[in-house]
């Protein structure tokens, strides 16, 4: 009888045990392209996990493939100023300045690390829209920015977004407020015959960017 309770007994510990009670499920949200099985998912995650532990984060980065975000994307992974992985985070951006409360995302230099955080009212967004912004924020890799750096990242931003529609285009999930985001820079990107004519009015224009010189570092040009 001690002997079966011993076993027992061991058997609950092992049960409790946090390795093997890991579920090896990966849950994929409706909004996810059909590619994103269970198994794709499982497959591209060791290439992705340096940088964030979301799933959402992992489709968004593989979406890069094949798009104008390319260079975006292998920046995040590593080919970057820091020369190491981006890491990619889900964090209410108020708790760094109040003012960064209302903003989509933010790339961040800390010591030699480089971080993009990301609003977390957008952790349920496509991760086609989340692709863009991404394409966006990993072009943010030193202390210093500019009006001629905005431009450009929001131009590339616009274009991948473009990309992505031509590729993936259940990403456009109207209702969804990153989706909107893309949208309006999508129509200033058409709007200018696929320039940054529109884009660079509205950079100049915001409210944010009034403190910013014209020029930074590998930005030069307007």
């Amino acid at each position: 009888m001690k002997k079966i309770l011993i076993t027992i007994a061991a058997a609950q510990v092992l049960l409790m045990s946090p390795a093997l009670a890991k579920s090896e499920d990966v849950y994929i949200p409706a909004n996810f392209p059909k590619k994103f099985t269970k198994e794709y998912l499982k497959q591209i995650k060791p290439l992705y996990k340096s940088v964030s532990d979301d799933t959402v984060v992992h489709a968004a980065l593989d979406m890069l493939k094949g798009t104008n975000g390319e260079f975006s994307r292998n920046a995040i992974l590593g080919e970057n100023l820091s020369r190491r992985p981006v890491n990619i985070l889900f964090k209410n951006l108020a708790e760094i300045n109040p003012e960064y409360g209302s903003f989509d995302a933010l790339g961040w230099k800390k010591g030699k690390k480089l971080y993009i955080f990301i609003n977390p009212r957008h952790k349920d967004a496509p991760p086609g829209a989340l692709a863009a912004l991404l394409a966006h924020e990993a072009l943010h890799q030193d202390e210093y920015n500019s009006l001629a750096e905005e431009t450009y990242a929001w131009t590339m931003e616009a274009s991948v977004w473009c990309d992505i529609l031509r590729i993936y285009p259940e990403s456009n999930e109207n209702l969804h407020p990153l989706v909107t985001r893309e949208n309006t820079l999508k129509d200033l990107f058409e709007k200018g015959n696929y320039s940054n004519k529109y884009i660079k009015k509205s950079v100049h224009s915001n409210r944010g960017y009034r403190n910013l010189p014209q020029t930074s570092p590998g930005f030069e040009d307007l």
